[in-house]
């Protein structure tokens, strides 16, 4: 069967179901590369979709889309920082070894920002939380980019769906291009001010009087 057929067929089955099914593909492809086969974008879109068609509300989906991104991320973490290398040389990643080097140049370069915009593409959004977790990062700055990351392309695709109704298709394989890149500025320019502000705060604090 078709990804499209499979898609389909999760639109037309019962609406929890069809929540279930969602939020398990989000959250299976950080933890378990589930999102070599199925993007986990498309889930989103598709859950944007039947948002749109009244059999659940918006804002739930929304929530449920955001936390299974978070979650599944946090359990790559773990299985990253207990396992490591096993999954890093395993044979599902043997046909991957120059995007794997990518991403792990891209992870060492940038940290945390790496976690936050690997959200963002496909094949760093699978493996980037168990690199995180391989390399050690401090799981409270993980944490931190992973929920930024996690909510603005939870919010951002389920919105997608919703807006492109049955159109779901077309939309879930532009995603990765221009809409991404609009959902990214847009965070991008979130994590900016916040940034300013943290570091505002940090020079206040550094030059305040000693009582």
């Amino acid at each position: 069967m078709s990804v499209t057929g499979i898609l389909d067929g999760i639109l037309g089955i019962n609406p929890v179901l069809a929540l279930a099914i969602v939020g398990l593909l989000v959250f299976a492809e950080d933890a378990l590369f589930v999102g070599f086969v199925i993007p986990g974008e498309t889930a989103a879109v598709l859950g944007g979709v039947v948002a749109s068609r009244g059999h659940v509300d918006l804002w739930a989906m929304m929530a449920l889309v955001v936390l299974a991104a978070i979650i599944g991320d946090a359990v790559g973490y773990a299985l990253g920082k207990r396992f490591g290398s096993r999954i890093v040389n395993g044979k599902v990643l043997d046909k991957r070894r120059a995007k794997l080097k990518k991403a792990q140049d891209f992870l060492h370069r940038h940290g945390g920002y790496a976690v936050f915009f690997g959200r963002f593409v496909a094949f760093f959004r699978a493996v980037m939380p168990t690199l995180a977790g391989t390399s050690r990062m401090h799981y409270p700055r993980f944490l931190v980019f992973n929920a930024a990351g996690g909510l603005a392309w939870g919010v951002g695709f389920v919105l997608l769906g919703y807006l492109a109704g049955n159109s779901y298709e077309a939309v879930a394989r532009a995603a990765g291009r221009g809409i991404t890149a609009a959902v990214v500025v847009a965070a991008l320019a979130v994590l900016a001010v916040w940034r300013v502000r943290a570091l505002r705060r940090e020079r206040r604090s550094s030059t305040a009087p000693e009582t």
